[in-house]
């Protein structure tokens, strides 16, 4: 059962949302939810969730509202439509989604000024398995009182919740994470590409390197799905990690810094896009490099 008797509102029910509502409930928390587009919530719905007609109403009859949403302007659009219309000061939003972490900053406070209501921003990592294995990892930024809360509420979800400071920085590490693991996905295409031209017995990589100093999460999860050329299911999209890389080089230009690698990478993402792949799985990189 939960350790909580907050009713939760989950607005985006996708890839990552629906396990994470899944767990949420099977923990036994009351779950509303509301999605742009209902023919993904009959799943969520036969599991015990609420639905509800409108994000309005789901503001209204929840006490945390946990959203997951594909950018920085469904977020915006959302908490300024119905998020500040129906939001109190005894709420709580928490967004799980990856987003600017300026914009994280300047909604937070459009919130607080609004309607009284508090902010976390708890982007995840850990991809769909994470989500449905209850072990992601999220990096939280906010006000320690409001951390408290999240921990509470999302402990179905993850193995590691890291506050990282005040209202935006959670976004800011998530930006950091994914400058990672894009350079790694890209080089691991790049590397799988080579051996096979080379003639080496592909599939055996991720064995041969489990354990040494070039292995990682990505390598056992897409060098299985490139040597096989399986791409289905889509796990995660081109275009969340090219989104992502696009806020790191806005950042990084507002800092006047220098992030040479992820830009490579924010270059080569794009080209990949470009040929028709924005919305594949990012196991197809491989396709960019066996192109030649």
């Amino acid at each position: 059962m939960t350790r909580h008797d907050k009713t939760l509102g989950f607005i985006g029910i996708g890839i990552m949302g629906k396990p994470m509502t899944l767990r949420l409930l099977e923990a036994g928390c009351r779950v509303n939810v509301w999605n742009r587009t209902p023919a993904k919530l009959p799943p969520v719905a036969e599991a015990g969730a609420r639905i509800c007609k409108t994000p309005g109403q789901l503001v209204a009859e929840s006490d945390v509202l946990l959203l997951c949403l594909s950018d920085t302007a469904a977020v915006e659009e959302l908490v300024m439509d119905a998020v500040v219309a129906h939001g109190s000061p005894d709420k709580l939003l928490i967004d799980l989604s990856s987003i600017h972490p300026e914009a994280t900053r300047r909604l937070a406070r459009e919130l607080e000024n609004r309607c009284g209501m508090g902010w976390v921003d708890a982007p995840v990592s850990g991809g769909q398995a994470g989500a449905e294995q209850g072990s992601l990892a999220i990096m939280a930024g906010g006000r320690a009182e409001h951390i408290a809360i999240a921990r509470q509420v999302l402990a179905p979800l993850y193995k590691q919740l890291t506050h990282m400071g005040d209202t935006g920085s959670g976004q800011m590490t998530k930006i950091c994470n994914q400058m990672i693991v894009s350079c790694n996905v890209l080089v691991i295409a790049e590397m799988m590409s080579l051996a096979k031209q080379a003639g080496v017995a592909v599939e055996k990589i991720p064995e041969a390197l489990a354990g040494g100093f070039a292995d990682s999460r990505p390598l056992q999860i897409v060098a299985p799905e490139m040597a096989a050329e399986c791409f289905e299911p889509v796990k995660w999209r081109v275009r969340t990690l090219l989104k992502d890389l696009h806020m790191a080089a806005d950042v990084a230009s507002r800092q006047g810094k220098a992030i040479p690698m992820s830009g490579l990478a924010e270059q080569l993402l794009q080209l990949h896009a470009s040929h028709g792949y924005a919305e594949q799985d990012p196991a197809t990189l491989i396709k960019l490099y066996d192109a030649d």
